[in-house]
């Protein structure tokens, strides 16, 4: 498994029973899994649109600094929820992490369902610029 790192578990991120990784690494190269508004107990939390996209901002943040990135290195997210009047809201949250004209590609969709009847999950890419 060289030139692999698998993130399970790491400072502010949540402790949950899912098989999965909360990001692989893949030489400069990182993979978030995607991120629901759970809390550090691994239990999610039902809340407004606003609160459940800040904690899944919250948790995909902490898997991308666990990895070594950093949100300047974010350039893809995807993000589903489950309903599609909420993105003002999700566009607010989403503009107040990432700086105009450094904004990462970014696909949205509403989902019928997600995990744990959540509203939103968050997943992305990120890359780190070997030549700097």
């Amino acid at each position: 498994m060289s030139g692999k790192k698998y993130i399970i578990e790491g400072a502010g991120l949540p402790n949950w029973s899912n098989p999965i990784s909360h990001a692989v690494v893949v030489n400069n190269m990182c993979f978030i899994s995607g991120q629901l508004a759970i809390n550090s107990h691994g239990n999610y939390i039902q809340a407004s649109i606003k609160n459940e996209t800040n904690l899944a901002f919250s948790n995909f943040f902490a898997a991308l600094s666990n990895a070594g990135f950093s949100k300047e290195d974010v350039v893809f997210i995807d993000i589903a929820f489950d309903d599609l009047k909420d993105l003002p809201v999700v566009n607010a949250i989403f503009m107040k992490f990432f700086d105009e004209g450094k904004r990462p590609a970014r696909t949205i969709y509403q989902a019928e369902a997600l995990p744990f009847g959540g509203k939103i999950k968050i997943t992305g890419t990120a890359v780190k610029d070997l030549t700097s």
